[in-house]
C-alpha cells in the first residue's frame, strides 16, 4: 500500500486494534469547515485550503459568530463528525476516500484532511483546531486507516468475489422480470385480438386467460428466503463500482504529514 507514514514510522500506534475496529476514538475540536481543493494530496494544497478557511473564520468571528464545536469519532469504518451535544452526524467520511491528513508541528492545534466527496467526487479539505491534540488525531486516523486496510485485504477478497457473482444474479433477475413483463403485455394483446375477432364473428368472447399466481410462499405457507431481499443495504446496485472505488481507494493510501499552517498574524487565533 502506498502508504506515506515515514514521518512517524518511528512511532507506535497509541490505540489498541480492538478499540478502533469494535468501537471509536472520540475527540472534541473546533470545526473550522471545509473547501473544495483541486488535488488529492498536497502540502500546499492543505496550506492554501488552512488559509481560506481561517480567513473566513476571522471574518465570521468579528461578525459575533463562534467557532462550532465538534465531536470527532475515529474507528475503522471511518470519520464522523458530530455535533457534540445531539450527536446528529454532520459529516461521515469513509477511510478509502481519505487520501491527505496532516498537521500543524508549531502550536499543535491544527489538523487537516482531503476526503473525496461520494457524492459530487470532488476533493474536500476539512480543518479543525483540536487543541493541542492535533499530530494525537493525525496518528488516529493513520492507525485506524491501517487496520482498515488489512481487514480490507483479509476478507476483501471473498467479499469481492461473493458481492460480485449476487451483483450478476441481481442483473439477471431484473433481465428476467423485464423480459416477463414484455411477455405479459404481447399477452394481452392477443387477448384483445382474439376477442375482437370473436366479436366480428358473432361468436361469444373466449374466457380471459389467467396467469398463476406469483409463488410468495411456499408448501408449508412460510415465506422462501430471497438473498436478493435479505441485507439489501448490504448489497447496493452498483456493487462493482463501489468495490472498485474501495480497492482504488486504499491503493492509493494515505499520506501523513506535518506542516506549519501559522502563516501569518491573522493565523494566530480562529
Amino acid at each position: 500500500m502506498n502508504r506515506a507514514f515515514n514521518r512517524k514510522k518511528d512511532k507506535s500506534w497509541m490505540h489498541t486494534p480492538e478499540a478502533l475496529a469494535k468501537h471509536y476514538i472520540a475527540y472534541n475540536a473546533k470545526f473550522l469547515g471545509n473547501t473544495e481543493v483541486e488535488a488529492p494530496k498536497g502540502t500546499e494544497v492543505v496550506k492554501d485550503a488552512v488559509r481560506k478557511l481561517k480567513f473566513q473564520r476571522h471574518i465570521k468571528k468579528s461578525e459575533g459568530q463562534k467557532t462550532p464545536k465538534v465531536e470527532l469519532q475515529i474507528s475503522i469504518y471511518g470519520v464522523k463528525i458530530l455535533d457534540p451535544k445531539s450527536k446528529d452526524v454532520q459529516h461521515n467520511c469513509q477511510l478509502h476516500r481519505i487520501s491527505f491528513c496532516a498537521d500543524d508541528k508549531t502550536d499543535k492545534r491544527i489538523f487537516t484532511f482531503i476526503c473525496k466527496d461520494s457524492e459530487s467526487n470532488k476533493h474536500l479539505c476539512y480543518v479543525f483546531d483540536s487543541e493541542k491534540c492535533a499530530e494525537e488525531i493525525t496518528l488516529t486516523i493513520g492507525q485506524a486507516f491501517d487496520l482498515a486496510y488489512k481487514k480490507f485485504l483479509e476478507s476483501g477478497g471473498k467479499d469481492v468475489e461473493t458481492r460480485k457473482q449476487i451483483g450478476g444474479l441481481q442483473k439477471r433477475i431484473q433481465e428476467l422480470e423485464t423480459e416477463n413483463a414484455e411477455l405479459k403485455k404481447q399477452l394481452h394483446e392477443l387477448e384483445e385480438q382474439l376477442m375482437i375477432a370473436h366479436t366480428s364473428n358473432g361468436c361469444p368472447p373466449p374466457p380471459p386467460t389467467t396467469l398463476p399466481p406469483d409463488i410468495r410462499k411456499d408448501l408449508f405457507g412460510a415465506e422462501p428466503f430471497d438473498p436478493f431481499t435479505c441485507g439489501a443495504a448490504d448489497f447496493p446496485p452498483d456493487i462493482q463500482s463501489q468495490l472498485d472505488e474501495m480497492q482504488e481507494g486504499f491503493k492509493m493510501g494515505l499520506t501523513l504529514e506535518g506542516t506549519v499552517f501559522s502563516l501569518d498574524p491573522l493565523d494566530s487565533r480562529c
